[in-house]
């Protein structure tokens, strides 16, 4: 299992939830599992997003992805987003 983890600044979130919402067939395709998707406490249009995959391999793909960077201006993603490939270690969930 691997995580891909995208840190972004947006210009609007809910124009942005439309467009990512839009893109989840084109995720399973890329061998995307799962994801959350958060907003920092105090800058609304600042959106974490994690994503899991069955393999460091698809979180890459997806990520280097045309059709993702496509999505990304039509959403109004400002800047280079950050992300990050991570090997899982450990998935607890607390009850």
């Amino acid at each position: 299992m691997a995580t891909m983890l995208v840190r972004q600044r947006v210009a609007n979130f809910d124009t942005w939830k439309k467009v990512f919402d839009r893109l989840e067939d084109v995720r399973q395709q890329h061998g995307i599992t799962g994801h959350s998707v958060h907003r920092d406490a105090i800058d609304p249009n600042m959106v974490v997003v994690v994503m899991h995959a069955g393999a460091l391999e698809d979180a890459k793909r997806y990520g280097a992805s045309k059709v993702l960077r496509e999505a990304m201006k039509e959403a109004g993603v400002e800047g280079v987003p950050e992300i990050s490939f991570l090997s899982d270690v450990e998935d607890l969930h607390a009850a």
